[in-house]
């Protein structure tokens, strides 16, 4: 495993930080063509990233943890700023996918400390899909000015939604049952 910060697949993860201001600035100035560019680069990079690591053998500990990162300040930052758009994503919205990013890296930071393994599973991949639809969908829908779109564009909107509290159900669930199975912390604390 290469541990570089410096690596390829950690440098195009780290890409989306800046991209993540862009894309912000974009939104905050209704700017939709410039913000669905933006994102697609982001998405671009996001899937380069991974398929780098695995192609040139640079997996590290380091990405593991900053690609994921770097996807949550990525799609959370985009929808706060939607929600003062107001292009139909509410506050409520906003707290159910940043609290169930916030859930699911404290848990995945306990049960890793326990040294158990607590990676992304079917679900939580299928929770960053629908979400990353959505938001395309939401800036295509503003950059193309079709209205007509936007009951569809809200039902990929509310499937995001249900995947974030669904994997975020699951997630708990599976580090409930890794917890318990642990075995007790060396200094005897519990």
């Amino acid at each position: 495993m290469n541990s570089s910060f410096t690596s390829v697949p950690n440098l195009l993860s780290l890409s989306r930080l800046p991209l993540a201001v862009l894309l912000c600035i974009a939104i905050a100035h209704s700017s939709w063509t410039a913000a669905l560019a933006i994102f697609s680069v982001a998405a671009v990079t996001d899937w380069l990233d991974g398929w780098w690591a695995r192609r040139f053998d640079q997996q590290s500990l380091i990405g593991r943890s900053l690609d994921p990162l770097t996807d949550k300040v990525l799609i959370g930052s985009a929808f706060i700023f939607l929600q003062d758009a107001k292009i139909g994503i509410d506050a409520w919205m906003v707290a159910v996918i940043l609290g169930r990013e916030l859930l699911v890296t404290g848990l995945r930071g306990i049960v890793e400390a326990t040294g158990a393994s607590f990676g992304a599973d079917w679900f939580g991949k299928l929770k960053t899909v629908l979400q990353c639809a959505a938001l395309f969908a939401l800036f295509g829908e503003q950059a193309i000015g079709f209205e007509d779109a936007h009951a569809a564009v809200m039902a990929l909107v509310y499937a995001a939604l249900a995947a974030t509290v669904g994997s975020g159900i699951q997630y708990l669930v599976k580090a409930a049952r890794r917890l318990n199975s642990a075995p007790p912390p060396l200094d005897g604390r519990s």
